[in-house]
């Protein structure tokens, strides 16, 4: 199924439809398959059509963590609080703020 649907989600990139939401998808979808990778490069593109898309950040800090880039997590994770707080998405504020204190806390 999660192959089908990244085939799918991959053959709308570069059309009329292409943007943040289809990026973010693919990347979700890309990051869910465990190909954090190919899931890194979505979610730039997403964040580069709207950089206060801030789910678009928490996942690419991820995204970021699974491949053990332990600074581009925490750039991710900056960049979408301050998208957050922008955009007054409290939750997604507390969730990156979180993840940026574990992150911290280990180095």
């Amino acid at each position: 199924m999660n192959d089908a649907l990244i085939a799918n989600l991959r053959t709308q990139c570069g059309g009329p439809r292409d943007g943040a939401l289809l990026r973010f998808s693919l990347g979700n979808a890309l990051l869910a398959a465990g190909d954090a990778t190919g899931a890194i490069p979505e979610f730039r593109r997403a964040v580069a059509f709207d950089p206060g898309y801030s789910a678009a950040w928490k996942l690419l800090g991820k995204a970021c963590l699974a491949l053990d880039d332990k600074a581009g997590a925490a750039e991710a994770w900056q960049q979408g609080i301050a998208a957050a707080q922008a955009r007054g998405d409290k939750q997604a504020e507390k969730e990156m703020t979180v993840f940026l204190r574990r992150l911290e806390k280990q180095e």
